[in-house]
């Protein structure tokens, strides 16, 4: 298993396209006070000791040497050693609505990154728990399947858009569906689905749904995104001005359909939670979370972990000894050698 033990250093890497754009600018400008003083290829012409590319290659030695060193000291590692330990928890699977109205905005920032902000915290504040996660929109795809590996869950978590399900509209009968055949069959944890949407279901029938899942013994959760009001849906980008539209040319208004997900939560045994206040809403849920039963079951983790950072290091240090001995002045003994010219063969 692969990991970084200081991911927050990974952010450091936003200042390298930030140092590119500087540099060449630089070098803009610099061509420009040359020019100023007569044309640029007679300046080049009376400069024949400067060389127009080895700033260049020693800048994108020391960029990559600078890549280097930040992902270094974000500390690679790899797990190395394979440990079984006991755990006690449940099994949880979530099941994101992806749908185009969660781009509505009638929550800032918009309802779908509501939704991921509730669900990053959620995961930050489990511990032994497995989890799982699936999108849905008019149709539903697992993302990750149950698993204790937190940090990929985030991982796809940060990834998540709408439209990234081809087919639009909002079907929560065919997640509720997929979500209850995503547990190990075998496994005897206390089972929880939690669905966040706006409820605005378009297909199906959930509730039926619900209440076949609660008869396996499955618990339902259902967190509410959006306002009773509602808000437009914005068209292409989730921060697009433009809005749908119906077949009149008003303006579509997207609301938040709490009746619909009381009903869900009641089939499934569990309870109906408004999230607009992404705390109150979290801790609500994460209340009724820790008072299930929790099980032990045994998982297997990596114990051990290989640093892999003087690689990086290695490389870099490398990188930057090559810069350093690049010189950006053509040297005159240097041009002497002409190792890869061939010589033409005089006509007799």
């Amino acid at each position: 298993m692969f990991r970084f033990a200081n991911p927050y250093l990974l952010y450091c890497l936003l200042v390298l396209p930030l140092i590119l754009v500087l540099f060449y600018i630089t070098r803009m400008l610099k061509k420009k006070n040359i020019s100023e003083f007569g044309d640029l290829p007679l300046m080049q012409l009376l400069m024949p000791d400067a060389s127009p590319s080895r700033p260049v290659w020693k800048f994108y030695f020391y960029l990559v040497a600078l890549t280097l060193i930040i992902i270094g000291m974000a500390r690679p590692q790899l797990g190395s050693k394979l440990q079984e330990v006991k755990r006690k928890g449940i099994e949880i699977m979530i099941a994101l609505d992806v749908s185009n109205s969660m781009n509505a905005r009638d929550i800032q920032p918009s309802r779908l990154i509501r939704a991921k902000q509730v669900m990053s915290k959620l995961v930050d504040r489990l511990s032994d728990d497995k989890i799982g996660l699936i999108v849905f929109a008019g149709d539903a795809y697992t993302q990750v399947p149950i698993t204790t590996d937190y940090v990929s869950v985030k991982m796809f978590l940060s990834s998540i858009s709408t439209g990234m399900v081809p087919m639009q509209g909002t079907d929560i009968q065919k997640a509720l569906e997929l979500a209850t055949n995503s547990f190990p069959p075998n496994s005897e944890l206390q089972k929880v689905i939690i669905i966040i949407t706006d409820g605005e279901n378009l297909e199906g029938t959930p509730e039926e749904s619900a209440k076949a899942a609660n008869e396996k013994g499955i618990l339902i959760y259902t967190l509410g995104m959006g306002t009773p009001e509602g808000g437009p849906i914005p068209e292409g980008a989730e921060n697009s001005n433009d809005y749908k539209k119906d077949k009149s040319g008003n303006t579509v208004v997207s609301k938040l359909d709490e009746a619909t997900l009381q009903k869900i939560a009641i089939a499934g045994g569990g309870e109906y939670i408004p999230a607009n206040n992404t705390q109150a809403g979290l801790n609500r849920l994460f209340e009724k979370v820790e008072k299930l039963n929790k099980k032990e079951y045994e998982s297997k983790i990596y114990s051990e972990y290989n640093e892999q950072f003087p690689y990086f290091f290695g490389f870099a240090l490398i990188l930057l000894l090559v810069e350093f001995f690049i010189v950006e002045k053509k040297s005159k003994w240097l041009s002497n050698l002409k190792l890869f010219e061939i010589k033409k063969k005089e006509n007799v």
